[in-house]
C-alpha cells in the first residue's frame, strides 16, 4: 500500500500547482475550489474518487478538509457505493477518512439501500465501514434503526443492539414492526437476520 500514499502525498501538490481554480494559498492551508480527485491502488485499480465544492489542504498536518463531498467507492472499475455528507476529512498520512453531518450511503442495485448516518469512518487499509448516529438504513422491503452499525466487504451490515426493524407490505406501508438485539442484512442475498446474546432468539427474514 505504501506506493498508494505516495501517489496520494503527491496529489493535492499536482492539484494545487496545476489547478487555475486555487483561490488562496499561504504556507499552512491551500484552498481549492471544485476539487476532482482519483485515487489508485499500486496495480492501477481506482479506488475511490472525490467531488467537493470547498476544499482545502493543510500542509503541517497532511489534511484535507472538505465541504459537501460525494464519494465514490470502486470496485473492478464499477462504483459499488456513493456517500455524501456535510463535511469530511482525509487525514492520517491519507489512511483516514471521516465524514459527519447528513451522511447518506447508496448502494447502486436495484433496491436502492441507502444507509444514513450522523458519522461515517473508513480506515483505508481495512475493508469494513463503521458508522455512528441516528442509523437508518431502508429499501423498499425494509427499514433497520439503530444508533451504530458497521459494514464490510462480505457485504454484510451489522447493527447493535437496540435493534428497531420494520417489514413494509407490497404497497410500501409499515406492515410489522418490532425490536430486536443485533441485526444482519445480507445486501447480495437480501436477508435480514436477528441474533441475541444469549443465542436462544434467532431468525432469519427473506424478502
Amino acid at each position: 500500500m505504501s506506493n498508494i500514499y505516495r501517489l496520494i502525498i503527491s496529489l493535492p501538490f499536482f492539484i494545487l500547482g496545476c489547478t487555475p481554480k486555487l483561490i488562496e494559498e499561504n504556507k499552512l492551508v491551500q484552498k481549492i475550489n471544485s476539487l476532482d480527485m482519483d485515487i489508485y491502488s499500486r496495480n492501477g485499480d481506482k479506488i475511490y474518487s472525490i467531488k467537493s465544492p470547498d476544499s482545502s489542504y493543510n500542509n503541517s498536518k497532511l489534511k484535507f478538509d472538505f465541504k459537501k463531498p460525494t464519494i465514490n467507492i470502486f470496485k473492478e472499475e464499477e462504483t459499488k457505493y456513493i456517500i455524501i455528507s456535510e463535511e469530511s476529512t482525509l487525514s492520517d498520512n491519507n489512511k483516514l477518512l471521516i465524514m459527519k453531518g447528513n451522511v447518506k450511503l447508496k448502494t447502486l442495485n436495484q433496491d436502492e439501500d441507502i444507509l444514513y448516518s450522523d458519522y461515517f469512518v473508513w480506515n483505508i487499509e481495512e475493508t469494513k465501514y463503521l458508522l455512528e448516529g441516528n442509523i437508518r438504513f431502508e429499501n423498499k422491503n425494509i427499514i433497520l434503526n439503530s444508533s451504530k452499525a458497521t459494514m464490510g466487504s462480505d457485504n454484510i451490515i451489522e447493527f447493535f443492539n437496540p435493534v428497531k426493524y420494520i417489514i413494509k407490505d407490497e404497497n410500501k406501508d409499515n406492515r410489522y414492526e418490532t425490536n430486536s438485539e443485533n441485526a444482519y442484512y445480507n445486501l447480495e442475498t437480501e436477508t435480514v437476520r436477528f441474533k441475541a446474546k444469549d443465542k436462544r432468539v434467532k431468525s432469519i427474514i427473506y424478502f
